[in-house]
């Protein structure tokens, strides 16, 4: 067997779709014999993940799943080694950089809860 990371992508649709395109890419590690393999088990994750739910304006709220445009074998696992990587274009570079410092804070505070539990 070899390891693959998949790209699957969703679309991300409130309501009539009245909103800015939004869109969820997803990074899956996958078990398979060869890429082809990979591929669609990785397109029936992405398909069997799909799903809806109303929000609480009671909206439907929908991830529809695209497809599995990226695939990369894992030839080699090592500590630290670059699984994926995308650069950004923010539209607001300050706005981008404080959401990641919040992101980091917020895992760092969840690792100090698991500690104490």
């Amino acid at each position: 067997m070899q390891w693959f990371v998949a790209k699957v992508v969703y679309q991300v649709i409130c309501g009539k779709g009245d909103h800015a395109a939004q869109f969820d890419e997803q990074l899956r590690l996958i078990s398979a014999e060869n890429k082809t393999e990979a591929w669609r088990k990785a397109n029936s994750i992405g398909q069997q993940e799909q799903y809806a739910f109303k929000n609480q304006k009671q909206e439907l709220v929908e991830w529809r799943f695209i497809n599995v445009p990226e695939l990369v074998n894992l030839v080699e696992l090592k500590d630290g080694m670059e699984l994926y990587s995308r650069v950004e274009e923010p539209q607001d570079a300050n706005t981008y950089m404080a959401l990641q410092q919040m992101k980091a804070t917020q895992l760092q505070e969840q690792k100090f809860l698991d500690i104490n539990i």
